[in-house]
């Protein structure tokens, strides 16, 4: 009776996955407030398939990564090493056109704050400069994953409150600190990935 009670429930799980997947909008991960920029590429546009539908590799992140600066004047990218693998890591600096603009000058200012009588200065009318670093650990992909819709809702969102984000702000985006551990992670998972979802905790994936 148990085990013919676990394979009704098991059955349940498959069909409740499939529904909810059926359910899914292909934007499901958009604002439903928010009208985007239809020139700016989404992920699935690079990818080939929704963030989520499977584990995103590292070269496909950084291809990701540099269509959206190609398509934006809101963004810049820059390789600033490499790992044990000789994969790049890259750096994200994504801000309003206007301080795009004045980068340079801006970087200036911020490091004179550190400097003697740096506190004199006038920090009113300066951007803050926010640092977001994602997916140090190759185990934990979520935050590799997520930078890409981080990256696309702030260069392709047209609502108010992100333009005027981005004004205030400087966001120096590292879409993944560990590129070997984060590849060799996605594809375990994705080359061990059930073609139907199983929902028994044994399985392989």
């Amino acid at each position: 009776m148990l085990k013919l009670l676990l394979t009704v429930l098991n059955i349940c799980c498959i069909f409740l996955s499939i529904q909810v997947i059926a359910q899914i909008d292909l934007n499901y991960y958009l604002s439903e407030d928010t009208e985007y920029d239809k020139n700016i590429p989404t992920p699935k546009s690079i990818l080939g398939h929704e963030v989520g539908e499977w584990h995103v590799s590292h070269d496909k992140l950084v291809q990701y990564m540099y269509a959206l600066a190609a398509s934006s004047d809101k963004v810049t990218i820059e390789e600033y090493a490499r790992s044990y693998e000789n994969r790049p890591l890259v750096l994200l600096t994504i801000t309003s056109k206007k301080n795009q603009e004045n980068i340079d000058d801006l970087k200036e200012q911020h490091v004179a704050l550190t400097q003697k009588n740096g506190n004199a200065k006038n920090i009113k009318d300066m951007p803050a400069v926010v640092w977001l670093g994602n997916a140090v650990h190759g185990n934990e992909p979520s935050g590799g994953n997520a930078s890409m819709l981080m990256a696309y809702h702030l260069v392709a969102s047209k609502d108010e409150y992100t333009q005027k984000l981005l004004d205030q702000t400087i966001i120096l985006l590292d879409p993944c600190f560990n590129p070997d551990g984060f590849n060799r992670f996605a594809h375990w998972v994705n080359s061990h990935k059930s073609k139907n979802l199983n929902p028994d905790p044994q399985n392989r994936e």
